[in-house]
């Protein structure tokens, strides 16, 4: 599973002077998953969130269909789904919707959330989240078997009902988070793990894995590992960091900005100017350089567990334009793929 690269994570997003409509940005969002496919990347992921002022992608499984629709061999995954935002049972007949569309290419990425802001518009409790995933990895398996069910838990009640259509194939769940909570959880009840930590992190993330695979009787060969970093391909280290610097500096600074962009009317705000040391630690945690200096941070990464890593590269940038962002594409399919 180790081989090839995915690409995402495909967010949406309108930038400050920006004059690409929200429509615009789907429409090309679809033309890149298909030139993703094109170019031989294995997966292409979507990434949620809600009532941001640039409109960041709030429905993932309406647009994995659609992804899905417009292609045929690609990996469709959500890179994450914020799961207890969501009704589980509308949860499981959109995921069911989207495997048939694609003819089981789809793998439904989960994460907590964090934003407040988010849980009490949408009627979710943010205390209550880990409890709620919990109990949504307990139902979904149920629903996708086609038989009636019920459910009585802390969090979701429903009477005896059946989801239907069912999928043809196993929809496989993947984790995503950082906490040690999020990683057992992972081990225990889904069947994989989607992870951007540090190489020391990705140590941890591992070792807290394949305790709890063992506890719960599960074969750590079974479980997959996918490992999403920021990568900007140039000719050295130095020039592509300066060709690299603005995009990842907005792409990281706008979550910070996300809770108060929530409620805020008007222009949207450019990103404040970066500090020296706010972009050492941005640059240190990126994969930026030439394709073999790119490469061989992957392999440097890959060498520090003793698990296989399906890599995402994280080369979606909303504040770049269609054709540049084909270019990168491209180098990093042509160039760094094949190393992988």
């Amino acid at each position: 599973m180790s081989g090839g690269l995915g690409f995402g994570l495909l967010s949406t997003q309108r930038s400050p002077g920006d004059e690409r409509s929200w429509s615009d940005l789907y429409r090309e969002a679809l033309d890149l998953t298909v030139k993703a496919e094109e170019l031989g990347y294995r997966s292409v992921w979507t990434t949620e969130h809600h009532f941001i002022d640039d409109g960041y992608m709030p429905s993932l499984l309406p647009m994995s269909a659609a992804m899905a629709a417009v292609t045929s061999r690609i990996e469709i995954g959500t890179g994450v789904l914020l799961a207890p935002l969501h009704h589980p049972l509308r949860l499981a007949e959109d995921a069911a919707t989207v495997q048939l569309v694609g003819n089981g290419r789809f793998t439904l990425g989960l994460g907590l959330g964090w934003m407040p802001v988010e849980f009490d518009a949408l009627g979710a409790s943010l205390k209550t989240r880990g409890r709620a995933m919990d109990e949504i990895l307990d139902i979904l398996p149920r629903a996708w078997s086609g038989e009636p069910f019920a459910h009585d838990g802390d969090v979701y009640q429903f009477p005896t009902v059946g989801v239907r259509p069912t999928p043809d194939t196993p929809i496989p769940i993947v984790i995503g988070g950082g906490a040690e909570a999020a990683v057992r959880r992972a081990a225990r009840l889904a069947q994989g793990f989607f992870s951007n930590a540090s190489p020391a992190r990705l140590v941890d993330q591992v070792a807290w894995a394949t305790d709890e695979l063992d506890r719960a009787g599960r074969d750590p060969a079974d479980f997959r590992w996918i490992y999403y970093a920021a990568m900007f391909p140039g000719p050295d280290a130095d020039a592509a960091w300066e060709q690299a610097r603005p995009h990842l500096h907005a792409m990281r600074w706008k979550y910070s900005d996300m809770e108060a962009s929530a409620s805020r009317s008007g222009r949207m705000p450019a990103p404040p100017e970066l500090s020296e040391e706010e972009a050492a630690r941005l640059r240190s945690s990126s994969l930026v350089g030439s394709a073999d200096q790119i490469a061989a941070g992957i392999t440097d990464i890959r060498e520090s567990v003793d698990v296989d890593l399906d890599i995402v590269a994280r080369s979606y940038f909303p504040t770049l334009s269609y054709d540049r962002q084909v270019e990168i594409m491209e180098h990093l399919a042509t160039e760094v793929a094949p190393h992988l």
